[in-house]
Formats: C-alpha cells, structure tokens, sequence
C-alpha cells in the first residue's frame, strides 16, 4: 500500500539531510511514521512538508520519500490555488492508494483535498481552528484587548482582534475541507462531537498519537525534582492561558514564596521596544508588575526534545492552562514521564485525566483552584507519588506505538478495501 501523508513540519531527518534546523515541534509525527513502518514492511510512505521555496523538491531514502512543496501564502496560511497545482504533481509523482492529511487547521491541507479528491482521503483531527476561534482571546475582554494594543500591532495589522479574524478565515477552510472528505481521525470524546457536527456522514476512526521517543525513556522521581518548581510548555498568545497562572501565582507564593516559574519559549514581553512587542506581550508584562510576580517567571528559549524531557524532569508540577485544547502533546508527555500535572478542564482534556487519579482538573476561569490544586500537589509528597505512578500507566497505555500503529494501519486497510 502507498500512504502520502501531509506534514504541518519539515520532518527532522529531513531537516538534518538538507542541512536547516530542526523544528522543536511536530518530532511526534517522525516517531509515529517509524512506528508504522517497523510494523508493516509492505508500506510504502511519502511525507509532503511546505517550505519557502520555488520549486518541488523530492528526497528518497529506503524507507520514505520526502516532497518539499513550495508555499507561498501569507500570514494566514490561506488556501492557494499554486499549491493545489503543486500538489497535483505529487500525486501523479508517489501515486497513492491513499492519502492521509495530519491537521485541518492550515490551507495546504484543503489544496490537497482538491488536489486529489478521486483518492482515499483521510483527515487527522489536530486542533479545531473552526472551534478554536471562539476562545482566542483566553477571556481577556475587549477592553484589555483595546486598551494594551501597541505600534506593532497598528503597523503590522496583528493585534488580536486581527489574529481571531485570520483564524476565523482559516476556519472556515477547515470546514469546507471536513465537509469533503468520507473519513477522519480523532482521539477524543471532544473531537468526535466537532467532527459529527460538521460533517455527520463521515466515517470517524479512532486513533491514539505516538510521542517523541525520549518521553519512553525517563521516570520522573520526587526525589530528584526541584521542589515548588513549576513548568509550562508554551505560552505566548492569549489561547495558551499564560495570564491564568501569572494571576494564580500570589496566591501560590503566599503558600510556598520560594515557587518559580520556568516557560518553555522566548520571553516575549521584556527589554523589547514597544515598536517591536504585541498587545498580548504589553499585557502580561502590566499584569506580571500588577501581580509582582515578575522576578519568578524565567522563559527558557526554543526547546529541542531533550530539553523539554529534562525541564519536566525537573518540575514539581506541570500545568496546562490553556483556554481551548483537544489532547495536547504536553498533557501526554507529563503523564508518559510521571511529572504530576494540573490541567484546565477543556475540550478533550477530559478524556486524558481523571480528576485526582491521572491528574488535577480545574476549570479555566477558576484562578483559586488553580492555586489549590498546585498548592495541594506542593503540600503532599505521598500525593505526587501516587498521582505520578497513576499517570504513568495511563499514558502508557494510550501512547503504546505498537497498538496505535496498529490502529492505524487497520484504518487504512479498511478504507482501501471499501
């Protein structure tokens, strides 16, 4: 069978071949394509990446074939009619029994829908741009909005009144791409509504994500924690629910003053002109100086896979505060790791922790709880330990690669065979 998948990201090895640097995103999808080829020898797989470029560019090695294909959309990652061609050439190229596209979220993926819509096609649910819209801004209200906008965003169009419009364009791609298409994949209670919603007579399949390898391969241990440490693994638009823990922190240091916070990703805010800086990065700055919780927020750059692992390794807690998610990668590798972890209660989240087995839950809005359970988890080492074997096993289980290529190549036979 010939599998063309769409990638978001330039695969790392492919990266390395080609001499550029690697995303510190996305490594989840090179895991998960070596799981299924260790699993099924017959598959023949072809990654489609989009790069800045001029012309298709084609890497062979024996177990995949690489296309770059040339994108050149604006900001807003909109449908254009040059890839749809491009991507018509890829498939004359690979001629696939089947296509898989991984994300709706970007334009590229509606140009291959009608690129090759007389072939199997097959849709992976990653986030819901369509949905996701509706809760950008991360409950900052208009006036905050308003009153925090800067040069930057005057000059570049950019605030975020402006980024909820361009998400809210590229919805409505996605949901001309999910009404085409006969099958999607998904992995939560979450994503299956959304995807009924949208589009009822699809076939919806079930499949768990494999991670990045290194997450298989470290324990975290209370011993070897620092302890009142807190980490986050992104949060530089409203979306990510950054402004939620720098409001929780007060009451946290009023517990535990020695508690600090460690964010994956540039510190966006500080020592940066206001010509230069965002609404969303003006705000935080103001709320963090409002709070005086300034000093305990340290942003730890970009990330490679074995910086993250050492960063979760090292928190006390983990915490995804996040407005809107359907099964965030950073939920499943705190879990696969052990690293105890409080989770906002939204979209598929539900699916992946169970309140005070698996995790904490909280909703988003609920800043006092969010203090609580991190408080509580500080308190209470026995409390760590048990949470942190329970996440273990779970995250195990939903993470297996060899279940979920196997769950995966099963979705393909069947399709291919009706």
């Amino acid at each position: 069978m010939r599998v063309l998948w769409i990638s978001n990201i330039i695969f790392p090895e492919l990266c390395n071949k080609i001499g550029i640097p690697a995303p510190v995103v996305g490594g989840w999808m090179q895991a998960c394509a070596k799981a299924l080829l260790d699993k099924n020898g017959k598959l023949t797989l072809g990654v489609v990446s989009f790069y800045n470029g001029n012309n298709i560019k084609i890497f062979r090695d024996s177990e995949i074939q690489y296309y770059l294909v040339p994108e050149h959309t604006t900001i807003s990652k909109v449908y254009d009619k040059k890839t749809e061609d491009y991507l018509k050439q890829v498939c004359t190229d690979f001629q696939p029994d089947l296509v898989h596209i991984h994300g709706s979220e970007y334009g590229h993926s509606l140009a291959m829908a009608k690129a090759c819509n007389n072939i199997n096609m097959i849709v992976s649910i990653q986030g819901l741009v369509s949905v996701y819209k509706n809760y950008y801004y991360g409950g900052l209200s208009g006036r905050d909005i308003l009153s925090h906008i800067t040069v930057r965003d005057i000059l570049r169009q950019d605030s975020l009144f402006d980024q909820k419009r361009r998400m809210a364009k590229r919805g409505e791609m996605e949901l001309e791409l999910l009404k085409s298409v006969n099958h999607v994949i998904g992995r939560t209670s979450w994503d299956q509504s959304c995807a009924w919603a949208i589009n009822p007579k699809a076939h919806y399949h079930f499949c768990n994500e494999t991670l990045r390898d290194g997450f298989y391969q470290h324990t975290w241990e209370l011993k070897s924690c620092v302890r009142h440490r807190i980490f986050l693994s992104q949060g530089q638009y409203p979306i990510k629910g950054l402004h939620q823990v720098v409001k929780a922190l007060p009451i946290i240091l009023r517990e535990y003053p020695d508690t600090e916070v460690y964010v994956a990703g540039n510190n966006f805010y500080s020592n940066i002109p206001l010509y230069k800086k965002n609404g969303y990065a003006n705000y935080i700055e103001k709320l963090m100086d409002k709070m005086g919780v300034t000093e305990k927020f340290h942003f730890l750059g970009q990330l490679n896979e074995e910086n993250m692992i050492g960063q979760y390794l090292k928190a006390n807690v983990f915490i995804c505060p996040s407005a809107i998610e359907n099964s965030p990668n950073s939920v499943g590798e705190a879990q696969l790791l052990g690293t105890p972890l409080v989770a906002s209660y939204v979209g598929g989240t539900m699916d992946m922790v169970e309140n005070g087995v698996s995790g904490f839950l909280y909703r988003f809005e609920e800043v006092p709880l969010l203090a609580q359970r991190v408080c509580e988890l500080f308190a209470n080492q026995d409390l760590c330990i048990k949470l942190s074997e329970q996440e273990r096993m779970v995250a195990a289980k939903r993470h297996d690669k060899n279940v979920n290529a196997e769950m995966l190549i099963k979705i393909y036979n069947d399709i291919v065979s009706c």
